[in-house]
């Protein structure tokens, strides 16, 4: 009786049709999921650090104010100034801007609008108190201020 060897079958190839397939699929979970900024940040925002913190409910509530040193400081010069939206600001602007604001929300929600003030650690405390006196004049009482997490 005659021996027969088996042969060593060769392995398949790993079929790469569908490749293309998950990496687009891959591409568009990722642009569908992702925000991009809504603003540019002009001035110089080091936020204070806190031992004891809340995280704000609603982010489609909020509204940021930042407070900083220019960026840009040959242009603006170098004493703290107001960021609101993409552009920096007197404090008069303010009540302006918080009805605008306001009015990008739906009427049920015009009243829980808060103002997040993200001021740099260096900033004085009079910019802070003339916005926040604006923000007053403007009926934006629900004030919050935005800083870090001490890492311990």
């Amino acid at each position: 009786m005659a021996k027969f060897a088996k042969k060593p079958k060769p392995l398949p190839q790993i079929s790469t049709a569908s490749l293309p397939d998950i990496v687009f699929m891959l591409l568009f979970f990722f642009m569908v999921t992702t925000t991009m900024r809504e603003q540019d940040i002009l001035v110089e925002n080091r936020i204070p650090k806190a031992s004891q913190l809340k995280k704000l409910e609603k982010k489609s509530l909020v509204s940021y104010v930042f407070v900083g040193k220019p960026k840009d400081v040959a242009k603006y010069g170098g004493e703290p100034r107001i960021q609101l939206n993409d552009a920096l600001v007197d404090p008069k602007q303010i009540p302006l801007w918080v009805a605008q604001e306001k009015d990008k929300l739906d009427e049920a929600e015009r009243d829980k609008i808060t103002i997040s003030l993200k001021v740099d650690v260096e900033a004085k405390m009079g910019v802070v108190s003339d916005v926040k006196e604006q923000l007053r004049e403007a009926n934006a009482l629900k004030v919050n201020y935005s800083s870090g997490k001490i890492i311990e």
